[in-house]
């Protein structure tokens, strides 16, 4: 899905560009997967673990701009790469068209500016044009500012998956299957 870039200003009065995701950006991508899966407890994988390579991310991206009902969304800062926000389908099941899932992740210098609030309404927007009738996403139990924003934008959480992740000190985290009907 391709989506004309969007110009917002956060809560700092910054400009925020919201565009597609392209080939171009492999690289940035994956180095951003690497930096905020290190930042954060919340992501699902730890930063060794991505080991996509530049093609492999390429084809990726290539996949998502050629769908009609898939979007990969960067949000860019004075030119910088601030996060992504993602829209995936569930599959090409007719019993599973009306369903999307929604994923977000922000460098940490740019939480809390409002940038993911201005991301998710893009992307639920985009969801809604593209004949979705429920957004899903899960999130780690105690990550209490992302819960607040999903309700905030009408998500209600549905169920609990106990130890969900499994930190490498042996900790488990629980997460909320959260969803929103469009």
């Amino acid at each position: 899905m391709i989506l004309k870039p969007l110009k917002a200003s956060d809560k700092t009065g910054c400009q925020v560009i919201l565009r597609n995701a392209e080939t171009d950006d492999a690289e940035s991508l994956l180095n951003y997967l690497k930096i905020t899966a290190s930042e954060t407890p919340y992501l699902i994988r730890e930063p060794e673990e991505v080991t996509l390579s530049l093609e492999q991310e390429r084809a990726f991206i290539q996949r998502i701009m050629d769908s009609d009902r898939e979007l990969l969304l960067i949000a860019a800062v004075d030119g910088k790469h601030a996060g992504n926000c993602s829209l995936m389908s569930l599959g090409d099941y007719k019993r599973y068209r009306h369903r999307c899932s929604i994923a977000i992740a922000l460098y940490q210098e740019y939480c809390n500016r409002g940038i993911g609030k201005i991301m998710l309404e893009t992307i639920l927007d985009a969801a809604k044009k593209a004949g979705y009738e429920q957004a899903e996403l899960e999130v780690i139990a105690d990550n209490k500012n992302a819960i607040a924003l999903y309700e905030a934008l009408g998500f209600e959480k549905y169920g609990l998956f106990p130890d969900n992740m499994k930190y490498e000190n042996g900790n488990y985290a629980d997460a909320y299957w959260m969803m929103k009907k469009l």
